[in-house]
């Protein structure tokens, strides 16, 4: 159940983030990278990887400008304490 809403919450961030043009190129690179690789997150459940400081990173990177990513990445970082990551 946790996977499949983490794979929901990456899916939803994907379609907000295609819809704007205002990310500067190193918040969209890190966007990326947590897309990237946050299913070998989730398949090794290794706790405090550095892809979880990643997302909470973006997370900040998001606060300001686009509160609804940051929403998205809030829970997303919820999700993953949830399942031990």
């Amino acid at each position: 159940m946790s996977q499949d809403k983490v794979k929901r919450l990456l899916e939803e961030l994907r379609t907000e983030l295609s819809g704007t043009d205002t990310l500067d190129a190193d918040t969209r690179e890190l966007a990326e990278k947590v897309d990237r690789n946050i299913d070998e997150l989730v398949e090794s459940s290794q706790p405090n990887s550095p892809e979880l400081d990643d997302a909470i990173a973006l997370e900040a990177r998001f606060a300001a400008t686009h509160p609804v990513a940051e929403r998205i990445m809030r829970e997303l970082i919820a999700t993953l304490s949830r399942i031990g990551i």
